[in-house]
């Protein structure tokens, strides 16, 4: 059964906020295999004019993705999370996530499709920090494979 369409443009409650550290940037780093003194090195990063430690691009994907939940387990929306695949992840900066920074997400609706039975849904997630300015968007799409037939 397709998703209901007046879903789109729903959007979700700020996250509570959350606090970023410099041990979970190096953690994130190390995970994807990127090397990048910025993320480690607190002058290396200050030498390229940041105040503290920044995280990888992909590092706002746990934040934001964290936050879908609440989209994904909206019983009213009816998406079977155990259908569900990863389908695309894009961002927007308009600054680097950095160590220090205490950031909440509110979770959009953007768009619902359906696709030879999947249905697609793309949500967007709009970071801020605690004194509300961007930091980065980031669209999450998922497809819920449509149910075989018995």
């Amino acid at each position: 059964m397709a998703l209901d369409q007046s879903f789109v443009g729903r959007s979700y409650p700020p996250t509570e906020p959350y606090e970023v550290g410099r041990e979970k940037i190096r953690e994130f780093a190390e995970a994807v295999g990127d090397d990048h003194p910025a993320y480690t090195d607190t002058d290396a990063a200050k030498a390229l004019g940041h105040p503290d430690v920044i995280a990888p691009p992909t590092f706002a994907f746990a934040i934001t993705f964290r936050a879908a939940g609440v989209v994904i387990q909206d019983p009213l929306l009816g998406l079977d999370y155990d259908r569900v695949v990863h389908r695309e992840q894009k961002f927007a900066y308009t600054r680097p996530v950095r160590a220090g920074d205490r950031l909440s997400v509110v979770s959009t609706i953007e768009s619902i499709k359906s696709l030879a039975g999947n249905d697609v849904v793309e949500i967007r997630g709009e970071v801020h920090d605690e004194t509300g300015d961007h930091v980065v968007t980031a669209w999450t799409k998922l497809v819920a494979r449509a149910a075989e037939e018995a």
